[in-house]
C-alpha cells in the first residue's frame, strides 16, 4: 500500500487544476453557449443548404441532380432531430437541477 501511496504522489503533481480558484475557465475552454450557438448556425445552415438545392431542382437546374437534394434534405432532417433530442436533455437536466433542494 506504500508504494500505491508514493506513485499517487508522484502522480499527483502532474494533474493540472480545470480553474483557476475563483472558478474563472481557463483560457482554452470553449464558452458552452457559444458552442450551442455554433451548432444551430450549423443546423441552420444544412437546412438553408438543402433548401435551396430543393429550389434549384424545383426550377430545373441541370447542376442539380434528386440524389443531391435527396441526400441533403435527409441530412438537414437528421441534424434539426438530434437538435431537438439535445434540446430536450438540457430542459430535462434543468428541470432536475431546479427540484434539487437547496
Amino acid at each position: 500500500m506504500q508504494s500505491e501511496i508514493h506513485q499517487a504522489s508522484r502522480v499527483a503533481p502532474s494533474v493540472k487544476p480545470a480553474g483557476a480558484v475563483d472558478g474563472a475557465k481557463p483560457a482554452d475552454a470553449p464558452d458552452f453557449s457559444e458552442m450551442l450557438k455554433a451548432a444551430i448556425d450549423k443546423v441552420n445552415e444544412t437546412q438553408k443548404t438543402a433548401s435551396a438545392l430543393r429550389e434549384s431542382y424545383e426550377m430545373g437546374d441541370p447542376e442539380v441532380d434528386i440524389t443531391q437534394v435527396m441526400i441533403a434534405s435527409q441530412k438537414s432532417t437528421v441534424a434539426f432531430e438530434a437538435m431537438s433530442q439535445v434540446r430536450n436533455k438540457l430542459v430535462s437536466a434543468y428541470q432536475e437541477i431546479m427540484r434539487m433542494p437547496v
